[in-house]
């Protein structure tokens, strides 16, 4: 029988290409999102090219009844899950503190720290029942450091950092793995998304430089889930040659 993994955030991006990349190494996937058409897409994408099974899960991650009420209703021959990739985040905005968003905050906070919590809490306890699985929580190059007008977006991913490690102290006792993999500059829709839909801004962020792509992190999840059991890659940082730092790059032109 194939192992489970689920993944949050599906839809596109980092999220959409871990799933391709564990369904191709014949992994049955829970793929989960807001975007409904998306997600149906993903599932005809994964069951096409590989021979496993895709359940989708529907709902808003930053609202705990939607996520419990998804995960209460789980089919009993998906709940055994052996991965979890706690990977839904974003950046909103690129304020000086002063002129924060209140907006931006709550859905930064939301959806990078609480949600991670939500889908923890629910997954977590079947895991220490069987003794056995995997916490990938997908961080950031802002879980280690702090750019200007980062700030909330940063301390959201320093939570991250945080909770990976108490985490992975918490569910010692049970076997469990827990990776955290930061990356730095990934050419996803994330820059779009913080800069709210402004495409021409958010190009400007990938120019003059080889940004990481989405296919670099879905590797280096699944080269931490297919490590042998007495080892835990526990922390990866990931950056493009072109990055030093959450802030210095060199950049051609």
């Amino acid at each position: 029988m194939n192992k489970i993994a689920l993944i949050t955030g599906a839809t596109s991006g980092i999220g959409k290409a871990i799933a391709l990349k564990l369904a191709k190494e014949s992994y049955d996937i829970i793929i989960t999102g807001r975007r409904k058409e998306r997600l149906e897409e993903l599932k005809v994408e994964l069951t096409k090219a590989n021979n496993i099974r895709v359940l989708i899960l529907n709902f808003d991650i930053r609202i705990y009844n939607e996520v419990e009420k998804s995960f209460s209703n789980l089919p009993k021959e998906w709940q055994d899950i052996d991965v979890l990739v706690n990977n839904a985040g974003l950046a909103v905005g690129l304020n000086p503190i002063h002129q924060g968003v209140i907006d931006d905050w709550e859905r930064m906070i939301d959806t990078n720290i609480k949600g991670l919590l939500y889908m923890t809490r629910l997954v977590s306890p079947g895991m220490a029942d069987r003794k056995n699985g995997h916490i990938i929580n997908i961080c950031s190059i802002a879980g280690k450091d702090v750019y200007a007008n980062g700030n909330v977006y940063c301390a959201t991913k320093h939570a991250v950092d945080a909770l990976s490690k108490g985490i992975r102290i918490d569910l010692l006792p049970y076997g469990i793995k827990v990776t955290q993999i930061c990356p730095g500059a990934v050419e996803t829709e994330f820059s779009l998304v913080r800069f709210k839909g402004d495409d021409n801004r958010a190009k400007e962020v990938y120019k003059g430089f080889t940004p990481l792509y989405a296919n670099d992190i879905a590797e280096a999840v699944y080269y931490a889930v297919s490590q042998p059991k007495h080892i835990d890659i526990q922390d990866v940082l990931i950056m493009p040659t072109a990055q030093a730092d959450g802030s210095t790059f060199h950049k051609e032109g």
